[in-house]
């Protein structure tokens, strides 16, 4: 029963793992890095910037989601953020916010 656990533990890690990948390239091919970067800010802030003010935040997930499927402005100052394309998933941007949100 345990080597079961252990498996199972151990194949969860791998998908997250690779999620966490998947994140930062989708975040590369959504045009996500034309504005953000992962530590430093540009347009917007970074993404380690975003991750601290929504961390511990149980709804964060869902508003950051929300946040790039149809854009907005104020959170972090007065630039507007561009909604995502229509052509990035929700999917897609489930996996891009789960990669934000774990660089915290």
């Amino acid at each position: 029963m345990k080597i079961r656990h252990v498996l199972m533990f151990s194949a969860g890690l791998l998908v997250s793992t690779h999620a966490l990948a998947d994140g930062a390239t989708l975040a590369r091919k959504s045009g996500c890095m034309a504005c953000h970067a992962v530590d430093s800010r540009l347009v917007g802030p970074s993404f380690k910037e975003i991750a601290a003010k929504y961390k511990g935040d149980k709804e964060a997930a869902a508003k950051l989601a929300g946040k790039i499927r149809s854009g907005g402005s104020g959170s972090f100052g007065s630039t507007p953020m561009l909604p995502a394309p229509a052509s990035v998933s929700d999917a897609d941007i489930r996996t891009i916010v789960a990669w934000i949100l774990s660089l915290s």
